[in-house]
């Protein structure tokens, strides 16, 4: 993660640049990992800097595939 803010909250847009990826990656991740259970995925989320750790391992961990990974809910 680069540039990290000194504020706590961050916006899609920022999440997105701090752990640089895109916008549409970030949506992936959450779609993948959190909002996963049918419902749609709220507009206009913010991020702490704890999600945002969480946020860079999901990205990290798909690029190494040797993390047991849970099922999706169904």
């Amino acid at each position: 993660m680069q540039n990290m803010k000194t504020y706590d909250l961050y916006s899609e847009q920022d999440a997105a640049d701090a752990l640089g990826i895109s916008l549409v990656r970030l949506h992936e991740l959450l779609d993948q990992h959190i909002f996963n259970d049918g419902k749609p995925r709220p507009a206009g989320l913010n991020f702490t800097n704890a999600e945002l750790l969480l946020l860079s391992y999901w990205q990290r961990t798909e690029l190494n595939t040797k993390v047991l990974r849970m099922p999706r809910r169904k």
